[in-house]
């Protein structure tokens, strides 16, 4: 057998092996004509963990704070990637009927042991909220906090999102909502990398912002120590696109909203250029 043909079988192999790899690929991240990042499985079972620096109750209260000065009345709210439930759950506790939606299954799986532990019922549906599809209208009020519309990377899942919550209020009801800024994805965050050390954890967080996609790229890898003292390493990557605050405002009002509102890091003014968290208010 000549030298030809066993390069020849060799390139063979090599091309029957990158097929298979990206058939399985495309298995595994294709979707309805877009790419779907694998995100929040292993890092769900340490998200808390790694967030407990986060004022959820200042949060909460700020949510509470918008509802109040709108002079909005709400019992019902519909939570889109509502994530470990840590904002769910104190509105619960507060007397708000709240449907929680995530896309991630573990996410959820840690929000119900949460809820169960301090006593609370939750109603949890898995769901991509790029492909919202919940038939219960008339609600008093749509909430997405914490990032979930930066995950959203597609103006179409973003306008479709924005076109459902219209569809899914009920008159005059309201919807609340915040980003991470332009400025944070691009300045703070974008090709910078983060690493942190705990005694249980380890973690190492690289990202790259692509100006062109408006695109930022998270590349995590962490460490979790086990009961005999190894760690098991696990990886993630995540992508969010960043938003200007005034395509949010115009697309919002593309999908019927009226009585706008743009506020900048838990305040009642505009959002400053170096804004890191913007929060929306829309009104049916």
């Amino acid at each position: 057998m000549s030298v030809d043909i066993f390069v020849q079988m060799f390139i063979f192999q090599v091309l029957i092996f990158w097929l298979i790899w990206f058939w399985d690929v495309l298995e595994k991240y294709y979707d309805g004509g877009r790419f779907v990042m694998d995100q929040y499985r292993d890092f769900a079972f340490i998200y808390d963990e790694l967030m407990d620096d986060v004022d959820y109750d200042r949060w909460v209260e700020y949510i509470e704070e918008i509802i109040k000065s709108e002079g909005a009345e709400v019992q019902n709210i519909l939570e889109l990637a509502c994530g470990t439930g840590n904002l769910t759950i104190p509105l619960t506790k507060k007397g708000y009927d709240i449907a929680g939606i995530d896309i991630s299954a573990e996410m959820l799986e840690v929000a119900m042991e949460k809820a169960e532990e301090e006593g609370v019922q939750l109603v949890l549906l898995q769901q991509d909220i790029a492909e919202l599809d919940f038939d219960v209208p008339n609600l008093d009020c749509i909430l997405c906090a914490c990032d979930g519309f930066n995950y959203l990377t597609y103006d179409d899942d973003l306008e479709y999102v924005f076109s459902k919550a219209h569809e899914l209020l009920k008159e005059d009801g309201i919807f609340i909502f915040d980003i991470s800024s332009y400025y944070k994805l691009s300045k703070v965050l974008g090709n910078n990398t983060f690493a942190e050390k705990r005694e249980d954890v380890v973690y190492m967080w690289q990202n790259y912002f692509d100006p062109e996609e408006d695109l930022v790229e998270m590349e995590l890898t962490f460490f979790v120590k086990n009961e005999n003292g190894t760690f098991d390493r696990f990886d993630e990557v995540h992508q969010q696109r960043a938003y200007e605050t005034e395509d949010i405002l115009e697309k919002l009002a593309d999908a019927g909203f009226r009585d706008i509102k743009a506020y900048g890091d838990f305040a009642f003014e505009k959002p400053k250029k170096d804004a890191e968290r913007v929060f929306f208010v829309g009104r049916k």
